[in-house]
């Protein structure tokens, strides 16, 4: 494919899909704002493969869920907003979908602070959908779709 030939996706999302994938973003940006590594790593698939902003990789739903024990500490008064930017259907049990990641209080207000760009590739697993693969990316300037 060369670099000006758009690929079109042929795999349409449902609306059970995208509400279902929806649900495993809320549910991180929920288990993120309190700080349940737990609930976390249990959005994850077993196999997963999580990068952060700081390019430290974390495989498989356990190691992730342990990252994220160790970082929230440094992370305490931190909460986000995820805002679904763009579902792209890879196969009908596939979703890759764009995340901006908004600072706010803990009540929800946006606050003045970094925000992150997460690519997250979302499948239907035998326990449900959950996240096979992300990363995050530090957004250097005004967060745009």
């Amino acid at each position: 494919m060369s670099s000006r030939t758009k690929a079109v996706s042929t795999v349409s999302i449902t609306p059970a899909t995208e509400e279902a994938v929806r649900g495993v973003v809320r549910d991180l940006q929920d288990a993120f704002n309190a700080k349940d590594a737990e609930a976390l790593g249990a959005v994850y698939a077993q196999d997963a493969t999580w990068t952060n902003v700081m390019g430290v990789r974390a495989d498989g739903r356990e190691a992730i869920a342990e990252a994220a024990r160790a970082a929230f500490p440094m992370l305490a008064g931190q909460f986000v907003r995820y805002e679904v930017v763009r579902m792209l259907p890879v196969r009908p049990d596939v979703v890759a979908v764009n995340v901006l990641q908004h600072p706010v209080t803990e009540a929800g207000e946006p606050v003045e602070g970094a925000k992150g760009a997460p690519l997250y590739v979302v499948s239907r697993e035998a326990d449900g959908w959950k996240i096979s693969a992300g990363s995050n990316t530090l957004v250097a300037g005004p967060a745009g779709g």
